[in-house]
């Protein structure tokens, strides 16, 4: 089993405003759509984990969470890639949940879905509370550095580091690994 879980606010779109990122700003990062799709002809599940404090504020529903990540779907297929499932925290920080990162429930709940061992999931993310979560429930890290920094935060140190998304899927889908994409036959 090869599972990815990645963060998508600040990894997988451009972070926003108070990190909210409205359906008229969701674009993807760099190379971001094509990782995965690389990933995914490499027999990876990619998966989401999202904390969502804007639906327990009352700062947008959940309809509204639902357009962004379908817009996100049709980019991604749009270029053969997809990501399975969507989980997220629809709480507060002062709510005390087990499912908001940096605990490790929503991803625990994302490993238990696809029966994966955790040294068999990867946390992909480029913030330090997505990469904590997955560091306390046993799985790889992979931080995505996507920004330049003088010096590497202490919640990175413990993971591997990848300049850009093209670097990362080609770490983890070595040439050779992939099946050829449905247009190359």
């Amino acid at each position: 089993m090869k599972l990815a879980i990645l963060d998508r606010i600040g990894t997988l779109n451009a972070e926003g405003e108070d990190s909210i990122v409205a359906l008229k700003d969701w674009a993807p990062q760099d190379g971001a759509l094509d990782a995965i799709a690389q990933l995914n002809r490499g027999g990876w599940h990619v998966t989401l984990a999202t904390n969502q404090p804007g639906l327990g504020r009352g700062s947008f529903d959940v309809h509204e969470l639902n357009a962004i990540h379908q817009r996100m779907q049709r980019e991604l297929a749009a270029v053969g890639a997809r990501v399975e499932a969507v989980f997220f925290c629809p709480h507060t920080p002062d709510e005390g949940c087990s499912c908001r990162k940096p605990a490790p429930g929503l991803m625990q709940q994302i490993a238990s879905r696809y029966g994966a061992e955790p040294h068999e999931v990867w946390v992909i993310g480029q913030e330090a509370r997505h990469l904590q979560a997955g560091e306390a429930m046993g799985a790889h890290l992979a931080w995505l550095q996507l920004q330049p920094t003088a010096e590497v935060p202490e919640a990175m140190r413990g993971a591997q580091s990848y300049p850009s998304w093209k670097a990362l899927a080609d770490a983890l889908v070595p040439d050779g690994e992939a099946a050829p994409s449905p247009s190359a036959a």
